[in-house]
């Protein structure tokens, strides 16, 4: 009976109002657990330190084409800061595959210290963000390269500085977007993936085959790749311990289902990209190789564009 009436309970508006409120702007109130890292929750509301905005570009002004800029929580705007870029995973059942719902460049900064910038797909229709692979590729990678400096230079972020990272799908984008051209190539100082590796298996999309993969990651030209996942030195045992001159890869196995007991609050499935807001070992690790290619100047190997 007691569960037949709690099912059936009217909320109230008002109270449904409040609680929308209280999770807006008190993100720790929808927590994955105490002491945690909890993603701001983004809004509709000009950018400032501490903040994440939703912000749609002059040329996709009237569609629901968006991107995400957090500004850390030490920004201020006489100072320049280094930049993460992220993009997202697919959507499935354990998550949207949205701009909104990204966590692993949070994790990454802890909200201080760089400007986290999630990247959309574009759809096909030019008119909303993909939340299944690529959308448009050529409109997809056309769009970080015109906003990514744009946004730079209107917040501070230092374009020599700039690390490109992503989950599952967006593990795949950072070379299969990030790597496509030499021109998006040139923007990145180091690359961070987890969960899936481009080129590591074929997926049922063009190009997705390793020969394809191997020309995009000939893009690299030495600069650090941070490979990570719950098997992250599968990646090398399986695909690249033959290819291991492209880059300065570092390996890295994440424990998961260590991290979490699973379930564990917004945590449902091992494949997640919010172990990174939970203290472990492999999250120090990450943010010692973070830092490290803060300071280190990292030179492409026969690069033209003479860019560090």
């Amino acid at each position: 009976m007691v569960g037949w009436m709690v099912r059936n309970i009217r909320i109230p508006m008002g109270l449904k109002l409040l609680c929308a409120a209280v999770i807006a702007w008190f993100p720790e109130a929808c927590c994955l657990g105490q002491g945690d890292l909890q993603t701001p929750v983004m809004v509709d509301r000009k950018p400032a330190a501490g903040l994440r905005v939703r912000q749609v570009a002059l040329e996709y002004k009237g569609t629901q084409v968006y991107h995400g800029l957090y500004l850390p929580s030490d920004w201020q705007p006489d100072k320049k800061f280094p930049v993460i870029v992220e993009y997202t995973g697919n959507q499935w059942k354990f998550g949207p595959g949205t701009v909104k719902e990204a966590n692993l460049g949070y994790g990454m900064s802890g909200g201080s210290g760089f400007l986290w910038v999630t990247m959309p797909y574009i759809e096909k229709d030019h008119q909303r963000n993909a939340v299944t692979w690529w959308g448009d590729k050529a409109a997809t990678v056309e769009y970080c390269k015109t906003n990514l400096p744009r946004i730079c230079k209107q917040y501070g972020g230092d374009l020599e500085n700039v690390i490109i990272c992503g989950f599952s799908r967006g593990a795949i984008g950072a070379s299969y977007i990030g790597l496509a051209d030499d021109q998006i190539a040139s923007l990145w100082k180091a690359f961070f993936t987890h969960d899936h590796f481009d080129g590591h298996r074929n997926w049922n999309y063009p190009e997705s085959d390793r020969a394809a993969a191997l020309r995009r990651l000939a893009r690299l030209k030495g600069r650090p790749v941070l490979v990570s996942g719950q098997r992250g030195h599968q990646v090398r045992d399986d695909f690249l311990k033959d290819y291991l001159d492209l880059a300065a890869f570092e390996f890295l196995d994440v424990p998961v289902n260590e991290i979490f007991k699973i379930p564990d609050g917004k945590v449902l499935n091992g494949h997640t990209d919010l172990w990174m807001h939970r203290e472990s070992p492999a999250r120090q690790q990450v943010r010692k190789w973070l830092a490290e290619m803060v300071r280190k100047k990292v030179v492409q190997e026969n690069s033209d564009s003479g860019k560090q």
